[in-house]
């Protein structure tokens, strides 16, 4: 479902994220996609980059960081603040007091959560951090143990299932399901242009008995929420617990960062915390 009534766009400090208030509200949850703007970035990285692997200057990655956990009111917690690596794998791990602050800073420290696209914690205090340039940000809460999730979905991954293979980790952890989705910025459909490979590798999959939801045989295109959204109802979470931002990063480089668009570029985040 599209969320422009649950999302509200909040700016601190020239620093804008892309939140859930009720959420926080309600579960004691805060989750945010974040903006490009507001940093220290040079370009092409300008300015809110907040990714260690794509030749930014560390420091630059470490203040942004910084900043951008102080404009959300969490700065004290910037040692816990934990990273993955990020490989377009399925690989979903969880975070607690041994690999909490693992990636935390790019110019020093433990390194990020190696081989993982998702991580996933129940414990407070214990900021979750994944990077995208396209890619599609998905933030998973499960409000009553509580738990949350982060998960980055490319084409591969998102073929693979990350998306709802973490989905159902938090709701094979008992009681009733109430995991809710929210799904950041990424690259559209109508911009998502692929290879043979790709479109052949989905077309061979059955998404709701059809790939034509997901694939433009004509243009060569692909859309990669409907995949996610496929994904998560076939886990056991429903549409009605989906909310989509619905911004597309091609098309807004202003505000996001686009490597489809832009080449050379920084990233985004997304964000999820139990407070």
């Amino acid at each position: 479902m599209r969320g422009s009534h649950v999302f509200e766009c909040v700016e601190r400090d020239g620093i804008a994220v892309r939140t859930a208030p009720a959420l926080f509200e309600s579960a004691g949850v805060g989750i945010a996609f974040s903006e490009r703007g507001g940093g220290v970035s040079d370009a092409p990285y300008g300015t809110l980059n907040l990714a260690s692997h794509v030749g930014d200057s560390p420091r630059a990655v470490d203040e942004n960081r910084g900043r951008l956990l102080g404009a959300i009111g969490i700065a004290t917690l910037y040692d816990r603040l934990t990273t993955a690596e990020q490989v377009h794998g399925t690989t979903l791990v969880e975070v607690g007091g041994e690999n909490a602050g693992a990636g935390a800073r790019a110019s020093g420290g433990p390194p990020p959560v190696q081989g993982a696209d998702a991580l996933w914690t129940r414990q407070r205090g214990i900021p979750l951090l994944l990077l995208f340039a396209d890619c599609v940000p998905v933030i998973l809460v499960r409000p009553s143990v509580p738990a949350v999730a982060v998960v980055h979905a490319g084409w591969r991954g998102a073929l693979a299932g990350i998306v709802g293979r973490a989905a159902a980790h938090l709701i094979g952890l008992g009681g009733p399901n109430d995991v809710v989705a929210y799904v950041g910025p990424h690259i559209c459909g109508g911009c998502y242009e692929v290879g043979e490979e790709v479109f052949q590798a989905f077309a061979g999959v059955s998404h709701s008995g059809s790939a034509s939801a997901t694939l433009s045989a004509a243009a060569r295109r692909l859309d990669l929420a409907r995949v996610v959204t496929e994904d998560l109802a076939r886990s056991g979470v429903p549409e009605e617990r989906q909310w989509h931002l619905g911004i597309c990063t091609a098309q807004n480089t202003d505000r996001f960062y686009s490597h489809r668009a832009e080449g050379r570029t920084g990233r985004h985040g997304a964000l999820a915390v139990i407070l």
